[in-house]
C-alpha cells in the first residue's frame, strides 16, 4: 500500500513507541475493539502488521486495562500455539499488553505481514470469471482446489484444539507461492487453458491459506465449538458468496478427511444448523 501525504487522519493516537515511527504507520481497517496498521519491524524493508487496542473511555480504567491485557495475551498465545503446531497463521513479532505504563494508550501486538489478497476478494473474482464463461474451465477447477485448501487449514486448526470464533473469507488470506507468481500455474490437464486465462487463474487461485484475526479465538477441544465455527463460515458463504455456496461442500468434504475427529464435528454441525433454522423461524 502506497503511503502518501493525503492519508486520512488517524482516529486514535498511536501508542508508544510508534508515535515517532518513520514513515508513519498506515491505517488499514478499524473495528469495534482494535485498529490494524501496516508498519515495519526494525527495518523499513521488513513490513509488519500492527494491531492496536486503544483504551475505551466508557470502561472503568482498571477493567479496561485488564480486558485489554487479557485479549492481547490470549490472541498472542493462540497464534504462537497455531504456529508451533503447523497451522498457517501470522507470526507474533512483539507486543505490549499494558501500553508501556501509559494508562491511556491501550495495548498492541506486531505480527508478520502476510502478502496476498483476502479469500473474499479471490472468491468474488473467481465467481465473476466463472459466470462470464458459463461455468467449468480453469477458474471453476481452481476454485474447487481453493475450497479444499480452506477445509484442510480449518481441519488442522481444529485438530490442535483452536476455534477461530469469527470465520469468514475476510479473515483468510491467500498468500501466493513464489512458483505461482513466476510461472502462472494452471489447473488443467492440457485440454484447455493454455492461454492468458489459464495463467490468470493460476496466479489468482494458487497459494497458501493463512488464517488471520484471532481476536475472538479460544482454545477448545469441544466438538460443539468446532461445529459452531464451521456454521459461522457456512452462513458467511451463503451471504457473501452465493455464487460459490456449493463450493462450501468441498470445504466440508476435505475438512472431513483432514483429521480423525472431523467426522464427529460434521455430525454435530447438523444439530447446530437445526438450531439455527429454529431461531430464524422464531425470529
Amino acid at each position: 500500500m502506497e503511503i502518501t501525504n493525503n492519508d486520512p487522519p488517524q482516529p486514535h493516537p498511536l501508542p508508544p513507541p510508534f508515535t515517532h515511527t518513520a514513515p508513519a504507520p498506515t491505517l488499514l481497517t478499524q473495528g469495534a475493539e482494535a485498529l490494524l496498521y501496516r508498519t515495519h519491524f526494525l527495518l523499513p524493508s521488513h513490513p509488519c502488521a500492527l494491531k492496536h487496542r486503544p483504551s475505551k473511555p466508557y470502561r472503568h480504567p482498571v477493567l479496561d486495562k485488564r480486558l485489554t491485557k487479557h485479549r492481547i495475551l490470549s490472541e498472542a498465545r493462540t497464534l504462537v500455539k497455531c504456529r508451533r503446531e503447523g497451522v498457517s497463521v501470522p507470526g507474533v513479532l512483539a507486543l505490549d499488553a499494558e501500553g508501556c505504563g501509559d494508562a491511556g494508550s491501550g495495548g498492541w501486538m506486531m505480527m508478520e505481514w502476510v502478502e496476498g489478497r483476502t479469500v473474499k476478494e479471490v472468491v468474488v473474482e473467481a465467481g465473476k470469471r466463472i459466470k462470464e464463461r458459463g461455468g467449468g474451465g480453469v477458474w471453476e477447477e481452481g476454485l474447487r482446489a481453493l475450497m479444499g485448501k480452506i477445509g484442510r487449514a480449518l481441519g488442522r486448526m481444529h485438530e490442535v484444539g483452536v476455534v477461530h470464533g469469527d470465520l469468514t473469507t475476510s479473515n483468510m488470506m491467500l498468500r501466493p507461492s513464489p512458483t505461482s507468481l513466476q510461472n502462472g500455474t494452471t489447473f488443467t490437464n492440457g485440454a484447455e487453458g493454455d492461454g492468458d486465462d489459464a495463467k490468470s487463474a493460476g496466479e489468482s487461485l494458487e497459494g497458501e491459506i493463512v488464517l488471520i484475526d484471532f481476536g475472538l479465538a479460544a482454545q477448545s477441544l469441544q466438538d460443539e465449538d468446532k461445529a459452531v465455527d464451521l456454521y459461522v463460515l457456512e452462513r458467511a458463504f451463503g451471504s457473501t458468496h452465493p455464487e460459490a455456496e456449493e463450493g462450501f461442500q468441498e470445504v466440508l468434504r476435505v475438512y472431513g478427511e483432514s483429521y480423525k475427529g472431523a467426522k464427529v464435528v460434521l455430525k454435530r454441525l447438523e444439530d447446530v444448523r437445526l438450531r439455527g433454522r429454529k431461531r430464524s423461524m422464531l425470529g
